[in-house]
């Protein structure tokens, strides 16, 4: 079972694929699209892009914060 509040991103560093993202802030771009930005917990940045519905669930469930008023 997928948990959809789980955030994951590919770590370009490293070449992982699936990453868990840890402290993750959700932001909204200029053209309305959800980002996700947080780390690996190694010290490595990841961002990814995420679809609005995925996005809320991840704010609701508290698994990330919401970067935008």
């Amino acid at each position: 079972m997928s948990d959809d509040a789980t955030l994951t991103a590919y770590n370009v560093k490293t070449k992982e694929k699936n990453v868990p993202i840890k402290d993750a802030v959700i932001t909204k771009t200029s053209k309305g699209a959800y980002m996700a930005q947080g780390h690996d917990g190694k010290g490595n940045k990841l961002t990814t892009l995420l679809g609005e519905a995925k996005a809320l669930a991840a704010i609701k469930a508290g698994t990330a914060k919401q970067g935008w008023e």
